[in-house]
């Protein structure tokens, strides 16, 4: 280029000095042939003038030669025009005024030289110029020049400039104009060009004034300014640089003092341009303050990373290559330091950044770059001479606030906190798209004190979230990158495993908007939680969802929600659909205290939440749903026979006020508590706080249940209502399940229709009201067979009654309706019809306090006619007393029957047998013994404390042998007391002829007051 300049420059002059000796010539191509040879030997290369040549005298006198070729090595020149002239005066001055040296429509082709011949000539030339000790200045000769003349333009228009390789040629430099101004060496040299250079159009001033400083190798003061259109990067429209600069023996151009404006910034600048056949430039630039936030422009940046890739991008891939491959032909150091540098919001300090280019391999290191109390440090390297370079380096920061660093990067993350890493990266190529999809990057950071914000959450204090230590592991982009650490949100800590496609995430626009590969791992105390999906930062989800609570109630009231009622465990597994509108579910199984289900739905986030779904249960248990503890433990405990009530429990039916649900259920089995049915298929349907579920005819302990449930959580307090029917069900199991009652079998036919309210289970059934029909039929009463305490009355009245659950007494019908008030069950209706038995009664049944109270009026009949006959057929009653714990009840004979009526007693007896005169019983009952009534002798023995008791006796302790023995029986005619004559020997007393046939059969305990009163007796 420097030959290309000094060819023109001497064309210019020759040009103008053929203007004064042409006159001169006759013959025109004599003058082209003898003006191409003096122009040739001026310039040292080939120049032919192929066109016409002109002249002119008025004005001035000019030449004009069309058609001009240039030969030298590595460079051919082919001009359109090529004209020159001069003023008429410099014909009879000493000073040449030169007018005009114009060339129109050059094409300069760069090619590469012949390296070795001219580097032997140069190398010959500069040891012969050594060894004469010869200095030549070629400017000297330009000053002597210069001094004597006066340039007024020196132009050049439509130029361009090719590079030309094996490859073939390509446009550098197209639509050249320049315009050269050289009036007086003691003036101002001005220089304006304009060109286009890959697709943008470059606007250069020059000005150095003035010249002949320079021109001596002294400083001079320059300016010059470039513009762009379009613009380099957002905000840059021009820049400029003034100082004074300096031309060195050498040719090199220095600049001291100098100053770059770049916008509205400035910086110092110090520079030094050597040319040669490889130039080198030097530059050390320092600002105290730099503002770079003129040049973001976050849309344009937007809206280019958003569009896809247009075929066009390969030819600017072309070119932006070309551009750093003309970067191989020099060689650069640079420097740049800069006190304080701001970018938007984010200040950055004592930024130290330095760049070396060395046969086309580029260095570049930020030594330093401090961001308020962080730093970060990097490397550069590439080979600038290749078709598609590659960069690769390395950035090491501490301490950096991330949202800042993130802002940096033109992006913006819902995060902050300052991060530490250590990072290698690697890209192909210049274009956005081609870093995007060619960039790698390994190693690790780790994030400290940070703060996240939860996306699509409104209320600050739920959204955010503060981590103490992150750790982020990168094993290349094409692998997921993972942070695990401790997170803390509303106080409690929870320990997070997060993997993210870092590629996706920051590299892919439409990966940003939505899908982005999510894999989490979130564990509390109170809970689990795991995601294998996409996510999206709006706030959904698609994918695998598991989720179990241990304590619900705990978690709720960590995340600052409703209690959940009577659910305490929750767990979910299942393929879900999530948005901030609602969930759907699919192949899910879930878990709620225990009740185990699995199917399909659909939640709506709102109040009420909204549920659709269809589940599908082995066994579901209302009962556990609500919040009742587990029927096992309950087995157990009564089994132990303690007696007492059930375990008073929490009863919360809150939650149903926040649901508004449609639940299909098929359940295998359907349960509450221990009392089982199914399998059954049926809706559950929850509004407004109530839930009901209609249980259609299902199979129910061998035979048939249908079911009406209502459930009312919408008031302060909760009520459940029951409407069953129930055929043909086995009682035994029935009852044991139920209340763990064991004394009644046969089959059930039952109606009932019963409601209550309370907080606690104890309380709703001391609130328990309504009505119910029971009829049992072909079953027994287990613990007593009352036709065999008949027939062994006279064993009984000896020997006391002892309960045993293998008798029964059986029965064809047993059937009786209640009435329902504060948990209590009341009947009068009794009914009993047996083989042998027919039986009245009344009683009730407490259910809060698990205690049962009948009392049965049996008549024995002699023999099985009769049987379905009226319940009042004519004997001997002696009442049944059923009474005690539904577990352990006591079922016994109330022999104090005897009492009230004496005669007609004695009158039974007699009939079934009983030796009444033998035994003395007429005297005793009728009063006329020595011993006095049996009512007084019983009524004596009442009247006595028992031992460590403050009660009396009941007179069926007495008779039935369960009572404390009294201190003291009454004396009979003087005699000793009972106690102490049945110490003596008993006299022989006749056997009756018949004994009744379970006499053999006595109970191994005391034998009660009527045993010794026998014995007295005999």
């Amino acid at each position: 280029m420097r030959r290309f300049f000094l060819c023109l420059l001497a064309l210019g002059v020759l040009a103008v000095v053929s203007v004064m000796i042409l006159p001169s010539f006759v013959s025109s191509d004599w003058m082209r042939a003898e003006l191409g040879r003096q122009l040739s030997n001026a310039t040292g290369s080939a120049i032919a003038l192929n066109g016409p040549v002109r002249l002119s005298v008025v004005p001035h006198l000019a030449v004009v030669a069309e058609n001009v070729s240039l030969d030298a090595d590595g460079m051919t020149a082919e001009i359109g025009e090529v004209a020159g002239s001069v003023t008429l005066s410099s014909l009879w001055s000493d000073r040449l005024h030169v007018r005009e040296v114009r060339l129109v429509r050059p094409v300069v082709a760069l090619r590469p030289k012949a390296e070795a011949a001219a580097a032997a000539q140069d190398g010959g030339a500069e040891a012969g110029q050594a060894s004469t000790g010869e200095t030549r200045d070629p400017l000297a000769a330009l000053v002597a020049f210069l001094e004597k003349s006066a340039i007024d333009k020196i132009s050049i228009s439509e130029g361009t400039l090719r590079q030309e390789g094996a490859g073939g040629s390509v446009d550098v430099v197209s639509d050249l104009d320049l315009t050269l101004a050289v009036p007086d060496i003691d003036g101002e040299l001005s220089l304006s060009a304009g060109a286009g250079v890959d697709g943008r159009r470059y606007d250069v001033t020059l000005a150095v004034s003035p010249l002949r400083p320079l021109l001596e190798h002294k400083p001079a003061e320059l300016s010059l300014s470039l513009e762009a259109e379009p613009q380099l990067a957002a905000g840059l429209t021009e820049l400029t640089a003034s100082g004074q600069v300096a031309l060195n023996a050498n040719g090199g151009y220095q600049i001291r003092g100098g100053k770059l404006t770049i916008g509205d910034e400035a910086l110092g600048l110090d520079a030094l341009f050597v040319p040669g056949s490889r130039p080198r430039f030097l530059a050390d630039l320092n600002a105290e303050r730099l503002d770079l936030s003129a040049f973001l422009d976050d849309g344009e940046t937007a809206a280019s990373s958003s569009q896809p890739e247009e075929p066009a991008g390969r030819t600017d891939k072309a070119k932006a290559a070309a551009g750093l491959q003309a970067l191989a032909g020099f060689d650069a150091d640079i420097s740049v330091n800069v006190g304080a540098l701001a970018v938007g919001d984010i200040s950055a300090s004592d930024v130290a950044l330095t760049a070396t280019l060395k046969d086309g391999q580029l260095t570049g290191r930020l030594e330093h770059l401090g961001i308020d109390a962080g730093s970060v440090a990097a490397d550069l390297a590439a080979d600038v001479g290749a078709a598609e370079p590659i960069f690769q380096g390395r950035v090491v920061s501490n301490g950096l606030d991330v949202s800042k660093l993130a802002a940096l990067a033109g992006q913006s993350v819902p995060l902050s906190g300052t991060v530490t890493m250590d990072t290698a990266f690697a890209f192909r190529g210049l274009s956005a798209n081609s870093v995007r999809k060619t960039i790698n990057v390994t190693g690790g950071a780790s994030l400290r004190d940070a703060t996240i914000v939860i996306p699509g959450i409104a209320d600050p204090a739920m959204a955010e979230v503060t981590a103490k230590k992150l750790a982020l592991k990168i094993e290349g982009l094409t692998k997921p990158m993972r942070l695990a650490g401790s997170l803390v949100w509303r106080g409690k800590p929870a320990e997070i495993d997060l993997t993210l496609p870092v590629r996706d995430l920051l590299m892919d626009a439409n990966a940003r908007a939505g899908d982005i590969p999510l894999k989490l791992d979130l564990r509390t105390k109170e809970a689990t939680l795991a995601l294998d999906g996409k996510a999206a930062l709006a706030g959904s989800y698609a994918g695998k969802l598991n989720f179990a609570a241990a304590d619900l109630r705990a978690l709720l009231a960590w995340i600052g929600q409703a209690d959940a009622g009577g659910i305490t465990q929750f767990a979910f597994n299942g393929d879900v659909k999530a948005s901030a509108a609602g969930v759907a579910f699919q192949k899910a199984t879930l878990s709620v205290n225990g009740v185990e289900g699995s199917g399909n739905g659909a939640v709506e986030l709102g109040t009420p939440l909204k549920i659709s779904s269809a589940l599908h249960f082995k066994e579901l248990d209302l009962a556990r749903l609500a919040g009742a503890p587990s029927a096992a433990p309950q087995a157990k405990a009564k089994s132990k026979a303690s007696g007492g009530p059930a375990p008073d429990g929490p009863l919360d039916l809150s939650a149903l006020r926040s649901i508004d649900a449609s639940i299909k259920v098929d359940a295998e089995k359907l349960a509450y508590g221990r009392v089982v049915a199914g399998p059954v298929a049926t809706s559950l349907k929850i509004s407004e706080g109530i839930a009901n579920l209609d249980i259609p005819d299902s199979p129910f302990y061998g035979g048939q249940v249908a079911a009406s449930l209502t459930a009312d959580g919408s008031g302060t307090e909760p009520s459940i209502a029951v409407k069953a029917s129930i055929s043909g069900a086995s009682a035994a199991p029935l009852l044991t399940d139920l209340a763990n009652f064991k004394h009644l079998e046969g089959a059930l036919q039952t109606t009932f229709d019963i409601a209550g309210a309370g907080g606690t289970t104890g309380t709703l059934k001391r609130s328990l009201k309504g009505t119910a029909e029971v009829r049992f039929s072909d079953g027994a009463i287990r613990g007593i067979d009352v036709a065999d305490v008949y027939n062994n009355l006279v064993g009984l009245m000896s020997s006391g009654f002892k309960q045993n659950d293998n008798k029964a007494t059986g029965f064809t019908e047993l059937g009786a309706s209640f009435a329902i008030e504060n948990g209590v069950a009341r009947t009068d209706d009794i009914k009993l019809v047996g083989p042998l038995v027919r039986m009245s009664g009344k009683g009730e049944a407490n259910l809060p306090e698990d205690q049962l109270n009948f009392r049965l009026d049996p008549r024995v009949v002699a023999s099985l006619q009769g049987q379905g006959a009226d319940i009042a057929t004519e004997g001997i009653g002696v009442p049944v007393v059923i009474e005690g714990s539904f577990a352990a009840p006591r079922i016994y004979p109330d022999l104090s029957g005897l009492l009230k009526n004496p005669d007609a007693a004695l009158s039974t007896l007699k009939k079934l047998g009983l030796p009444t005169g033998k035994l003395g019983l007429d005297e005793l009952l009728s009063g006329d013994g020595k011993g006095g009534k049996l009512r007084d002798i019983l009524s004596g023995a009442i009247g006595k404390q028992p031992k460590d008791e403050g009660s009396e006796l009941s007179i069926e302790q007495i008779i039935g042998g369960g009572g404390t023995e009294p201190e003291a029986a009454p004396p009979v005619d003087g005699q000793a007391p009972p106690d102490t004559a049945a110490e003596q020997p008993a006299p022989e007393t006749p056997q009756p002829e018949q004994q009744p046939a379970a006499e053999a059969e006595q109970p191994a305990q005391d034998s009660g007051t009527l045993g010794k009163l026998f014995k007295l007796l005999q």
